[in-house]
C-alpha cells in the first residue's frame, strides 16, 4: 500500500512539473520585456488585457492570432511585432494572460 501511495505521489509530482507555466513561458519568449502583469510598460498590462476580453469566448483565438501576426492600434500606436512562439506555448501564454485579475 505504501508503495502504491508513493508511486501515485510521484506521478502527481511529475505531471505537475510537466504542466507548462504561462508566466515562465512569457519570460522565456521575452514577452515581459514589453508587458508586465499589473503595470503598462511598452504594451498593456496583462491584467488590463484580461479585463478587456473578460467573457469574450473568442478572445483566446483572437489573441493567439494577434501575437502571431503582430498589431497596432488597439492599445495605442506602438506596434507589437509578430512573435515567433510555437502554438502549444502560445496557447498556454494566452490562457495565462486571460486568467489575470
Amino acid at each position: 500500500m505504501k508503495l502504491l501511495f508513493a508511486t501515485l505521489l510521484t506521478g502527481f509530482a511529475l505531471s505537475a512539473q510537466a504542466a507548462p507555466d504561462g508566466q515562465a513561458l512569457a519570460a522565456k519568449y521575452n514577452c515581459l520585456a514589453c508587458h508586465q502583469v499589473a503595470t503598462k510598460v511598452v504594451g498593456p498590462a496583462y491584467k488590463d488585457v484580461a479585463a478587456k476580453y473578460k467573457g469574450d469566448k473568442g478572445a483566446e483565438a483572437r489573441l493567439i492570432d494577434k501575437v502571431k501576426k503582430g498589431g497596432v492600434g488597439v492599445w495605442g500606436q506602438i506596434p507589437m511585432p509578430a512573435q515567433q512562439v510555437n502554438d502549444a506555448d502560445l496557447k498556454v501564454i494566452v490562457q495565462w494572460v486571460l486568467s489575470q485579475k
